[in-house]
């Protein structure tokens, strides 16, 4: 049976839709359905997307995802995202985490570092990908009790941190009805997360009424979780494809949770 406090297991979800997270064993590649998602590579130069997080028709939280050319990799990118609890939620368990990633500019991993503030647990998490030797190496340290765990897997000549996968997801050019999937590695696991352009749909966000393409991304069911649940994400219908909504349903106990696209900075 799981320790983790009520509140930390509905929380944690919206870490997953936020950076559609890899943390589970890799699912087969049908090549014929994978497009090649850098060849018309679209990623802006800079923008901030602020969400707000909610749960059961109360503001759980908040996220701020921050993208911007590299001033060190070139022609590379850079992102930052921050994950904050808010309100009651945050009163009865707080969560503050905080996630970096380094890409070059087709959008492949070299680094990332998380550092995540939940409850009383404390925790930095470091991953080098290194293409030429088709690896990913992953180091966790625990700072309340000085413990690391380290661990290295296999990855493709070009994989996706959880960022990098969601901007190439913006890349694909799916149109309703049609199915792709990307190559994304967390350190731990690597994995073809599998998505489907489902329809056309106008929304309505805070940001204001969009019109949106909805796609699915499989990552419950056995596939990136064990429970059963599933993971939405509205991108906008035109040529900046702005993640505009991200909903992940689970079971009764935890129901729905929806980032809604509060305000978009571009440039």
């Amino acid at each position: 049976m799981s320790n983790r406090h009520p509140l930390q297991r509905i929380l944690l979800p919206i870490v997953l839709a936020v950076t559609v997270s890899a943390q589970s064993a890799s699912v087969p590649v049908d090549k014929e359905t994978v497009p090649a998602p850098h060849a018309e590579l679209r990623a802006p130069d800079k923008e901030t997307l602020d969400y707000n997080v909610e749960w059961r028709l109360i503001t759980a939280g908040s996220a701020k995802l921050q993208w911007y050319t590299s001033p060190v990799l070139k022609g590379g990118y850079e992102s930052k995202l921050h994950l904050e609890s808010t309100g009651v939620v945050s009163h009865l368990f707080k969560v503050a985490d905080d996630y970096t990633s380094q890409m070059s500019s087709g959008l492949c991993a070299t680094s990332s570092f998380m550092t995540a503030r939940e409850g009383s647990r404390s925790r930095d998490t470091k991953v080098t990908f290194d293409a030429p030797a088709k690896k990913a190496f992953y180091l966790e340290k625990d700072l309340k009790t000085n413990q690391a765990v380290k661990k290295e897997v296999e990855i493709p000549p070009c994989v996706h941190d959880v960022i990098g996968g969601l901007y190439a997801l913006r890349s694909m050019n799916l149109e309703p009805g049609k199915t792709g999937q990307v190559p994304v590695s967390n350190g731990k696991k690597t994995a073809w997360l599998k998505v489907q352009c489902e329809s056309r749909e106008s929304i309505k966000v805070p940001a204001g009424v969009k019109k949106t393409l909805r796609y699915e991304v499989f990552a419950f069911d056995n596939q990136l979780y064990n429970r059963s649940g599933h993971l939405h994400i509205w991108l906008s219908d035109d040529e900046e494809k702005t993640p505009v909504q991200i909903e992940i349903r689970l079971q009764f106990a935890i129901g729905t949770i929806t980032l809604k696209l509060n305000k978009e900075t571009k440039g």
